[in-house]
């Protein structure tokens, strides 16, 4: 299988937030843990433990 061919199945978009540069940090949607996002951030955020988490359920296998 070539690159585009495994390519075409992930289909999740990585794109993320722009990392803060201090307090105060987001709250993880999912744990209420602190981010490295900014607060002032709209959107969902996620802590390094639920990205990483997050990130191996939704991985492409091939």
């Amino acid at each position: 299988m070539s690159e585009a061919e495994v390519n075409d199945y992930c289909l999740i978009d990585a794109a993320r937030p722009p990392r803060a540069d201090g307090p105060p940090y987001a709250e993880c949607v999912l744990c209420r843990e602190p981010t490295e996002y900014p607060e002032s951030y709209k959107g969902i955020t996620l802590c390094p433990v639920c990205e990483w988490q997050e990130a191996q359920r939704t991985s492409c296998s091939g």
